[in-house]
């Protein structure tokens, strides 16, 4: 195996780990905490999120991005620095502006009192996410997975151990408050030991403006794609109430999170890759097409499983309570499956040194999906939400195709289509014969495997190549 080659393999190996760690811990500690917690104090969370969560994509100032894609013959030490320095500054200012500013305006704004001492707690990670940034963002830049992986799932286990047992202590929604920032606490002393990097006390004007006039335009794609994917929370807090909102919440947690984790192991992988073998355009064609590949072949099956099965699942794991989830759960498992076929888009397009194409794309995205979900939410509450979001995703497609073909001047639409043809197949399949068997009264255990086994024989029938190619992998 080439060394190019076993890179991505390694990559892709930790990154995986890292994903089914903390995907599978997040759930667990979300399925106890839903269990224990009502849909009123996720739904509170939930609002207080949408303020801090924007906050932390304005705290990133696109730094991380712009460090990993810059060669290593145009990055000197003092971009580090700078970059370190302007971060801690900027992260002073915005938690004071949250904590001052925003917490009581939120707290009028939905008439949720205690949106004003939620909300600086949560805020707590705007401090330390800076310090860790510029750690991660060297790590990444080495393709040194494996220590990402290990700080994140010690960090993110660590937090959600000690969040259940707040919660069994009745801290209830400052369970949650705890579960979100701990993590981040807990990596910052790792992430130091990682890299052995100590910042100084340098600042350089020349390596700012490098740093931030690439970062500027990942922050403008960064707040729109913030918006456009937590507006409907804010408007369902608003117009709908906290336990409407706790029921988005969890939909979201069930199927979106698992989108944003995948996702993100195939873009923490995929960008510094992508960096590197920018001026090699058949061979970052030939490993976009495979990212889309098996980001829709993993994600699928499992979406499916929400689409068939996420009625039963629902009342069988969380109880009558959370009544009402079931379609839009449904609803929003489609709309992931939709985008996960541009996964990999946003690495490569900011890879190729296009980051202004990416931002003046969502841009225009938001202009359609605003009023459509403003109007969805005030007539028909979390079902048009729902709604709207698989209205925006099918778009989303046809976007992302556009500036891909643009960026990198060749038209790709024949050669993804051929991609998700054995995906797309095999999930129909799959799906029928599981509604079948759900329909006829058979157990949601037995329906399950159903799915998931058929699902792996026709994707493997249709698709021998990427077996033989997975198989030498793993051997070599």
């Amino acid at each position: 195996m080439s060394s190019s080659k076993k890179k991505i393999v390694h990559g892709f190996f930790w990154t995986g780990i890292q994903l089914v760690v903390n995907q599978g811990f997040a759930f667990l500690i979300r399925i106890v905490l839903a269990k224990i917690l009502f849909p009123e104090e996720f739904g509170v969370v939930g609002m207080a999120t949408v303020f801090t969560g924007f906050v932390q994509v304005l705290n990133d100032l696109g730094v991380a991005s712009a460090l990993v894609q810059r060669k290593r013959e145009n990055l000197k030490e003092s971009h580090y620095h700078t970059a370190f320095w302007s971060g801690v500054v900027w992260s002073v200012a915005l938690y004071a502006i949250m904590a001052i500013i925003i917490a009581p305006i939120a707290a009028n704004f939905y008439d949720q009192p205690i949106l004003r001492l939620l909300i600086p707690v949560l805020s707590i990670g705007i401090l330390s996410s800076p310090i860790n940034l510029v750690h991660k963002a060297q790590l990444t830049k080495i393709l040194d997975f494996k220590k990402i992986a290990i700080i994140d799932n010690i960090s993110n286990v660590s937090a959600g151990i000690v969040a259940l047992g707040l919660a069994y202590w009745g801290a209830g929604v400052w369970s949650l408050a705890f579960n979100s920032v701990a993590s981040i606490l807990i990596a910052m002393p790792l992430y130091f030991r990682a890299t052995g990097w100590i910042p100084r006390f340098i600042w350089d004007k020349v390596a700012f403006s490098d740093i931030f006039g690439f970062g500027i335009y990942t922050t403008g794609t960064n707040i729109t794609n913030y918006w456009m994917q937590n507006l409907d929370y804010m408007l369902i807090g608003k117009f709908v109430g906290a336990y409407s909102l706790g029921l988005y919440s969890l939909a979201f947690i069930l199927t979106d999170t698992f989108r944003m984790r995948l996702m993100a192991v195939i873009n923490n992988v995929m960008f510094p890759i992508f960096s590197q073998r920018q001026d090699q355009l058949d061979n970052v064609i030939n490993l976009y097409k495979k990212t889309i590949f098996y980001n829709c072949a993993i994600s699928f099956p499992i979406m499916m499983f929400f689409m068939v099965l996420g009625e039963d699942f629902v009342s069988s794991f969380f109880g009558a309570k959370w009544g009402g989830l079931g379609e839009p759960l449904q609803i929003l498992a489609v709309s992931v499956m939709f985008h996960m076929m541009t996964s990999g888009n946003n690495a490569l397009i900011r890879a190729m040194g296009k980051p202004n194409i990416e931002f003046k794309i969502q841009l225009f995205k938001s202009i359609i999906y605003i009023p459509m979900l403003v109007y969805a939410i005030i007539y028909h509450g979390i079902i048009g939400a729902a709604w709207v979001v698989l209205i925006n995703k099918i778009l989303a497609v046809f976007f992302a195709q556009f500036t891909i073909n643009r960026v990198l001047g060749r038209n790709l639409n024949s050669l993804l289509a051929k991609e998700l043809t054995a995906p797309i197949f095999s999930v129909i399949v799959a799906g029928v014969l599981a509604y079948s068997a759900n329909y006829y009264g058979i157990h949601i255990v037995i329906t399950t495997i159903v799915l998931f086994l058929t699902y792996i024989i026709i994707i493997a029938l249709m698709r021998k190549d990427v077996y033989g190619e997975v198989k030498s992998l793993i051997l070599k």
